[in-house]
């Protein structure tokens, strides 16, 4: 640094601390122009701002106008569903055709799934045009949501197949409340419905949660008729005839009495001999029932076919029963001969004996 650079610069005045810069103050003019370019601006895009609310207004009104429409309509089609079961019930045929709670259910299912569906695809809709209204680009966010959903849907694949497989379950109406099934991993009585599982209540009583995921066949023992069979043994030398006499008998008195008569769907019907062997016959009772009914007709059917065959003097044989025809064995026949040495006197005993040994003479006193 030179000198005179030095003496000029201790010879300039330093600025005092209670000097401050001078601040510009906007004039009127100014103020003036900012807000000319102002009003120009919004007087240039009033318009499109207008346009783009007046879209968003008109998308949310026919949005939330649409879903309305919708659920009511859903809620409508369920309020007839039930009350046709409310109808229903109360009547002759309530109790063989128609669970009134397995409906009630099924419908309330039904309904709650198409809402669901209903509102996410009419407010998904909207908001996808609400962005494209904003000139938002969308190609971005659907690859995000089509990943993100691709992810979801393997981690939760179990979910959602839970979830698919007991909405078709429910539509396809394959078992209700009050239902008695075999799901192939429990069995027992339908005593709830789920969208993704399924509430059974075992024969001992105990409740079995079952996945509807992890239902792959499904045997429905409440739906249609079912069978009650009786397979009757009796020894091969009975007549037939009275056999069949006898059977006939038993099954009309039980077809016209009450309360069997209001649990069969047909005459109870001695279909013939099912198999014939060396010492029996084996006759077969059926005969259809209402669903989950066969059991207590078979029992029924069993009772009254051994108090008509014991009236009848005609033998209910089979298993490890003895005939009745044959004689009791003499026991002492399988008894062998009694052997010589059983004799003590006899010369085999004799012979056979040790020697004894002789004993000492008693010495005098």
């Amino acid at each position: 640094m030179s000198l005179s650079a030095v003496l000029l610069a201790a010879g300039s005045p330093s600025p005092s601390p209670s000097e401050s810069p001078t601040v510009s103050v906007p004039s009127l003019q100014d103020a003036q122009e900012s807000a000319t370019n102002a009003a120009s601006w919004v007087e240039q895009n009033w318009s499109t701002w207008l346009a783009i609310g007046l879209r968003v207004l008109l998308i949310l009104v026919i949005a939330a106008v649409l879903r309305t429409v919708v659920l009511r309509a859903i809620t409508k089609l369920i309020d007839r569903m039930t009350r046709t079961v409310e109808s229903v019930d109360g009547t002759a045929l309530s109790g063989l055709l128609v669970n009134a709670e397995r409906r009630r259910q099924r419908s309330q299912a039904i309904g709650s799934v198409l809402r669901s569906v209903a509102s996410f695809l009419i407010l998904g809709t909207a908001a996808l045009m609400i962005l494209a209204t904003f000139e938002i680009n969308l190609a971005p966010l659907l690859a995000s949501a089509g990943v993100a959903g691709v992810a979801i849907g393997f981690g939760a694949r179990n979910l959602v197949t839970d979830f698919l497989s007991g909405v078709f379950m429910i539509l396809e109406d394959q078992y209700g409340v009050g239902d008695q099934i075999d799901a192939g991993v429990a069995s027992g009585e339908v005593i709830e419905v789920g969208l993704r599982v399924t509430k059974l209540r075992g024969d001992n009583g105990e409740i079995w949660y079952v996945r509807n995921g992890e239902i792959k066949r499904i045997g429905n023992l409440s739906q249609g008729w079912a069978t009650a069979g009786v397979d009757v043994t009796v020894k091969a030398s009975e007549d037939l005839d009275r056999v069949k006499a006898t059977l006939d008998e038993v099954a009309e008195k039980v077809s016209a009495e009450e309360p069997w008569n209001e649990l069969l769907w047909g005459p109870i019907q001695v279909l013939g001999l099912d198999s014939v062997l060396l010492d029996s016959m084996v006759v077969r009772v059926s005969g259809k029932t209402m669903p989950g009914k066969a059991l207590t007709v078979e029992r029924e059917l069993r009772w009254r076919i051994k108090r008509a065959f014991d009236a009848a003097d005609i033998r209910i044989v089979g298993g490890a029963t003895a005939p009745a025809d044959e004689e009791t064995p003499d026991p002492t026949a399988l008894v062998a001969a009694p052997s010589v040495f059983s004799n003590a006197d006899s010369p085999q005993v004799a012979a056979a004996s040790p020697i004894a040994a002789p004993r000492p003479a008693p010495q005098p006193k």
